[in-house]
């Protein structure tokens, strides 16, 4: 059984149409990225499987997340799987972090809100846990740190540990390295791999290298549609689509030999 089935989604403005006819599925444990240029529809898919789109959208169509459906699902329902079984992570911690509150107290808060610890006390000390799992030097003392105390790096770190605290069965990274240096992108990307082998990942960005470093599978989204989809290999090495043949030209990826093993390179 699927974890994530979207089929036929289409999200508009009035008449304009930002995502049509939309569908994809993701299993449990399967990493799926979500590629295309900006405003090809990727975030917008992204917030409708939230349910978080803006009062001006409408979504239509079917979205089911473990077999529950999304689509004009009532806003106290989702509250109640937005943090526990699906989460988001999103490009730009400090606009989704709260600047007046330790991150520590923003960790323990998300398992509070829906009782997947006993009890407060219980609630930080599995926060304290979390910043270490995200590998955050001195866990305890950067809990009691405020997001402004701490680097880009470390605030996505935070933002990770939110996102993984109630083992969502879903997990949603919209561009979540783009403003990180390239040391620090492969240090979030190796700690979003080691926790989630049991979630559906999907993962939502421009970057063709990262999609064939963190992915098994790729959809290719261009004006609001998914144009291509298949193995990142198979995808990635013979494309069929020419909007995918013209982001991989412009890429620093390239497969290498006849198993498709990739590796990025230089255009410079």
């Amino acid at each position: 059984m699927s974890v994530l089935t979207v089929h036929g989604l289409n999200v508009s403005a009035g008449d304009a149409e930002l995502v049509r006819d939309v569908s994809f599925t993701i299993g449990k444990g399967e990493r799926v990225g979500l590629i295309g240029e900006s405003g090809s529809g990727k975030s917008v898919t992204a917030s409708a499987v939230m349910g978080l789109l803006s009062e001006e959208l409408t979504a239509s169509g079917s979205i089911t997340l473990n077999g529950k459906q999304i689509v004009g699902m009532p806003e106290r329902q989702l509250s109640r799987l937005r943090g526990r079984d699906m989460s988001m992570v999103f490009q730009e911690p400090m606009t989704a972090l709260n600047p007046a509150m330790q991150v520590g107290k923003q960790v323990a808060e998300v398992m509070s809100l829906h009782r997947t610890q006993p009890d407060r006390r219980s609630a930080r000390a599995a926060a304290v846990d979390l910043l270490g799992r995200v590998r955050l030097p001195d866990p305890q003392r950067a809990a009691k740190s405020y997001p402004h105390q701490l680097s880009g790096g470390q605030r996505q770190r935070v933002m990770l540990a939110i996102a993984l605290a109630n083992n969502p069965s879903l997990l949603i990274c919209d561009e979540p390295t783009t403003a990180l240096d390239v040391t620090v992108q492969a240090q979030i990307l190796d700690l979003i791999l080691a926790n989630t082998n049991d979630s559906a990942l999907l993962f939502i960005t421009h970057d063709l290298a990262v999609v064939a470093t963190v992915c098994e599978r790729v959809l290719v989204m261009y004006n609001g549609r998914i144009v291509e989809s298949g193995l990142v290999r198979d995808v990635f090495t013979a494309p069929e689509h020419r909007y995918t043949r013209q982001l991989l030209a412009s890429s620093d990826l390239e497969a290498t030999d006849e198993n498709g093993r990739l590796r990025t390179v230089s255009h410079d």
